[in-house]
């Protein structure tokens, strides 16, 4: 947790150091509901879930920039407290998360964006077999928060309001038991004040080629949680081959294989003998990069080829992001799915084969 922390506030650190056009606060109100995504979670949902962000953001204005491909989008830090929709089995949750909002349609007055962001998240109400065995939803206190949503926003000299709609998603990754969740669907109303321009441009100049075809290979690690709760950790071991296609700024498509040892699958059906060369899976996957120069967004999914106990299910689904390096180094952090319930969170380094040689060049 402790790593995942760190490279969290490296990767957000970097994109706000280098986008300081315009900075301001927003007072945001959401109100929402639980859930129940599964049948255990049923008994969940008892009233609405309510919450208050407030945020720091940067609105990026600067020409000839990769900014200006994305019709100059806003990034920020938000700071969340609030519902998820039962205080007394779910209790209240703290996060700090950091966004970027990408304009879908802009206008000189109007702009509709979409917005995807992660932190961390706090919560004072966890699963106990004793004292909160109802809990089926978050065994740990510190998880991950994924947002997904849409935000409509009228813009006045130095002011904004907006209405938006997201996804909010609380998880450990498996990394503890149970954890099969909380997906949260808010609606919002906000005003934002700009408090200053900063006239000093200092985006970072663009990385990727466009019309580039990229190979690369990415090592990953995790470890996870099974049944019963309290069973030791299982460390997951994954190698991908991938290659990477930018159409233009705003998109890319990514092919890949998957080699994946999850060690946890010897306790899956225990009576069932294994080996180590049994319970490999195999994967093909694709997914879809949205690259905001050095750092991508990724949405991705898989089936697997080989997968002989099925402890999952066909198919995977990743979401995430990467820290791309001139050097062609890379950093990766996804959370790995299975029909909504976490599977465990991958914390990966790869490298892009043909991508420092194209810099080189330069």
């Amino acid at each position: 947790m402790k790593i995942i922390i760190f490279i969290f506030f490296i990767f957000w650190f970097q994109l706000m150091n280098f986008c300081q056009v315009s900075q301001g606060i927003e007072f945001r109100f959401k109100t929402g509901f639980l859930a129940a995504h599964r049948e255990v979670l049923s008994h969940l949902p008892s009233h609405p879930a309510l919450c208050t962000e407030i945020s720091y953001f940067k609105h990026l204005k600067s020409s000839n920039s990769w900014a200006e491909e994305f019709n100059f989008p806003t990034v920020g830090a938000v700071l969340f407290h609030g519902s998820v929709g039962n205080d007394d089995l779910l209790g209240k949750y703290t996060s700090i998360y950091g966004f970027a909002d990408i304009p879908i349609l802009h206008k000189s007055l109007y702009e509709l964006s979409w917005r995807f962001g992660s932190g961390l998240g706090y919560t004072n109400r966890i699963y106990d077999p004793l004292l909160n065995p109802k809990n089926m939803a978050i065994s740990t206190r510190i998880n991950a928060i994924i947002i997904m949503g849409i935000k409509s926003t009228i813009r006045f000299k130095k002011s904004n309001i907006s209405l938006g709609v997201d996804l909010t998603h609380f998880s450990n990754s498996a990394f503890n038991i149970p954890n099969y969740g909380i997906n949260i669907p808010y609606f919002s109303v906000s005003y934002a004040r700009t408090i200053s321009q900063d006239s000093s441009l200092r985006l970072k100049s663009r990385i990727t080629e466009f019309n580039k075809l990229y190979f690369g290979t990415c090592g990953i690690f995790s470890l996870k949680e099974i049944n019963p709760h309290g069973n030791r950790k299982y460390p997951i071991y994954a190698f991908t081959g991938f290659s990477r296609y930018f159409f233009s700024q705003k998109a890319g498509l990514e092919l890949g294989v998957d080699i994946i040892s999850n060690q946890s699958i010897f306790d899956f059906e225990p009576q069932v003998n294994k080996t180590q060369l049994s319970i490999l899976q195999l994967g093909v996957y694709t997914g879809y990069l949205v690259p905001l120069n050095h750092f991508h967004f990724f949405f991705g999914m898989g089936v697997y080829m080989r997968d002989r106990y099925r402890p999952n299910g066909l198919f995977y689904n990743r979401i995430g992001f990467r820290y791309q390096l001139t050097s062609g180094l890379y950093g990766n952090i996804t959370l790995k799915s299975h029909r909504a319930k976490a599977d465990y969170m991958e914390i990966g380094l790869g490298y892009v084969f043909n991508f420092k040689k194209k810099h080189e060049n330069e």
